[in-house]
């Protein structure tokens, strides 16, 4: 069975679907075949309501087949859902938020996962720290999510905003741990050489001159480097397929594509899109 991956949809229904048939038509007919979605399904884009409801039917219908990991966008959705938090300038679920089945389609999305191992591939939306091996990056993925589908749901997202603890220690309990996590999974973008994750560069591919700043796939000591990471979230860093490392934001939202790739054998699969968000101007990712 194929395994295609998905980029950021960010509420871009048109475009998955037109992404959709394509995989399809190179399936020649076969419905043996697995989709992921790496996260942020929801936000920015023209139809956020749409392209969570059409995710949700994918995934209920697929056996298994078909899932979807969590951005930070879906996080942040959820908070503003939870009354925890309150909408940033460019948010584009009110929607969602007024929906009829708001309620079944906000239990769906936070009893998705951060992460998922599918052979010699690592899934997740963001990041992972140099310290975590891809068993350990879902054990961790697994402990927020058993939170987040939990009872205590709210407070997890209550406290999940902010940039510390930059870097990892295994000692780290509570909110402290959860927020680590949560932040390397679906936000992180730079570090420094010694693996503290570093905020604030969201509109570049590249770190500030003379920062010493790297992407976090590129530090030396990653533990992940015996698998396949891939993941969305940077769509200034555009599409990226190396052997080790493969992005898929390339940033449908802002005018770019819609991106999906077999995980088996790298066919590359993408769909144009237009400009739903001005780059100028770009609100952060």
């Amino acid at each position: 069975m194929k395994t295609f991956a998905i980029g950021d949809l960010q509420g871009c229904l048109h475009e998955m679907g037109v992404l959709l048939e394509r995989i399809d038509q190179e399936q020649d007919g076969d419905p043996d075949r697995a989709i992921v979605f790496v996260g942020d399904l929801v936000n920015r884009g023209p139809d956020s309501l749409g392209a969570l409801r059409r995710v949700m039917a994918l995934c209920e219908a697929s056996g298994g087949r078909v899932e979807a990991l969590l951005g930070n966008h879906d996080l942040h959705l959820l908070a503003v859902a939870a009354g925890v938090q309150r909408a940033s300038r460019g948010d584009t679920f009110d929607a969602i938020l007024g929906a009829p089945d708001r309620e079944v389609l906000l239990d769906w999305l936070r009893r998705r996962p951060l992460a998922l191992r599918r052979g010699a591939h690592l899934l997740f939306h963001a990041g992972v720290l140099p310290e975590w091996s891809a068993e350990q990056t879902i054990a961790l993925s697994r402990e927020v999510e058993a939170v987040l589908q939990g009872p205590l749901w709210r407070d997890l997202l209550a406290h999940m905003y902010g940039d510390t603890p930059a870097r990892w220690d295994d000692a780290l309990r509570g909110e402290a741990r959860l927020r680590c996590i949560v932040n390397a999974l679906t936000r992180m973008r730079f570090c420094t050489p010694d693996g503290a994750m570093v905020f604030g560069h969201k509109e570049s591919a590249g770190a500030p001159a003379g920062s010493g700043l790297l992407p976090w796939f590129e530090l030396a000591q990653r533990r992940t480097r015996d698998v396949t990471v891939v993941f969305g979230h940077w769509s200034a860093l555009g599409l990226l397929m190396r052997a080790d490392v493969v992005g898929l934001d390339s940033g449908c939202v802002w005018g770019g594509k819609l991106s999906a790739v077999c995980l088996e054998d790298r066919r590359l699969l993408q769909v144009d899109c237009p400009e739903y968000q001005h780059a100028k101007g770009k609100p952060a990712g």
